[in-house]
């Protein structure tokens, strides 16, 4: 039974992990913010990337594959002062220059993100609109020496994606960019994740197009694979796009979500690499906006308070957001 609450495999709860990171504090509510995805390993790597320790850093990525570990590199990115010191190992480590490559490219794209800010385009300024540009056309430099450098990796592609939307290179380059993500792992959810907001109407796409192609998807996953969260979040930026904040709440979209998370996060074959809590916050945001009042308790108490920004941070204040639906669904 407890197997099946919890998503673990073989009708058990998963094996404790040796590497789980607790939570450094605890709000109130219950809820903490998840440091690291949880890993005490990653933490390392974050570390030496505060310190601007490219020895350490490396040491500290041994036991990840950067080539594929995309929520890895996202930690590594977010990392303010990053940029100031990334630049020494891709001109002096020849050895490891596609890694540090990567790692700069990814965090110009961030960075220039920063410069743009969250705007509407046209509350962006002329000289933030440079910025950006300047960042990203970098970052595609790199990404594609990168890419060229070691050509089965898979995270460079991913990130060419986001810097490809960010300065208008079109639908012909993106798709193509697309394709050679899936050619390296046709099942990969933060790609489709990432495609998932290119095909947004606020980004070209048409109505209903991102909600169809999660569907397909997920109609080719199999069961326990995280890629069944691409239809949790479909359904989180049909709530973005539209003027209804009860567009969600229907037997149907609640009916998808409970068999999606069944699928997906919580069927046995489910493994927890580190960063699990952002697809179980996916799935806890969509059934949340949805009204759903069964799956959910599933969802947070598995989650434990785990709190990831993403995707609640299209909330006006999504910590208080998700301590609220933590509080209710528990």
């Amino acid at each position: 039974m407890f197997g099946r609450l919890f998503g673990g495999g073989g009708g058990e709860r998963p094996p404790a992990d040796p590497y789980a990171l607790p939570p450094s504090e605890r709000r109130r509510s219950g809820m903490y913010v998840l440091r690291a995805l949880g890993d005490r390993r990653v933490l390392l790597a974050v570390e030496a990337a505060e310190s601007g320790n490219w020895p350490a850093l490396k040491e500290a990525l041994a036991p990840f594959d950067l080539g594929r570990d995309h929520r890895v590199l996202g930690e590594l990115v977010s990392v303010d002062g990053l940029q100031d010191w990334i630049g020494r190992p891709v001109a002096e480590d020849k050895e490891h220059r596609a890694t540090a490559l990567l790692i700069s490219g990814a965090r110009h794209i961030a960075w220039g993100w920063e410069a743009r800010t969250s705007a509407r385009a046209v509350d962006v300024t002329r000289d933030q609109w440079r910025i950006f540009h300047e960042r990203l056309e970098l970052a595609e430099e790199q990404l594609l020496e990168a890419a060229e450098l070691e050509p089965e990796w898979i995270t460079p592609w991913r990130q060419l994606l986001t810097s490809g939307r960010g300065i208008s290179l079109g639908t012909a380059v993106n798709e193509a960019r697309f394709e050679a993500a899936l050619r390296r792992d046709t099942l990969c959810p933060e790609t489709h994740l990432e495609w998932l907001s290119q095909l947004q109407p606020r980004w070209g796409g048409e109505p209903g197009e991102a909600l169809a192609f999660a569907r397909e998807a997920l109609a080719r996953t199999p069961q326990g694979h995280p890629l069944g969260s691409v239809i949790a979040m479909a359904h989180i930026e049909e709530w973005v796009e539209s003027d209804d904040a009860d567009c969600l709440a229907t037997p149907e979209i609640r009916a998808e979500l409970r068999n999606a998370a069944d699928h997906s996060i919580l069927h046995p074959a489910y493994r927890r690499r580190p960063g699990w809590q952002h697809d179980f916050n996916i799935f806890g945001m969509a059934l949340w906006l949805a009204g759903e009042q069964h799956t959910i308790q599933r969802v947070f108490r598995t989650l434990d308070g785990a709190y990831t920004r993403w995707p609640w941070v299209f909330f006006g204040e999504p910590e208080k957001q998700f301590a609220r639906a933590h509080r209710r669904a528990a």
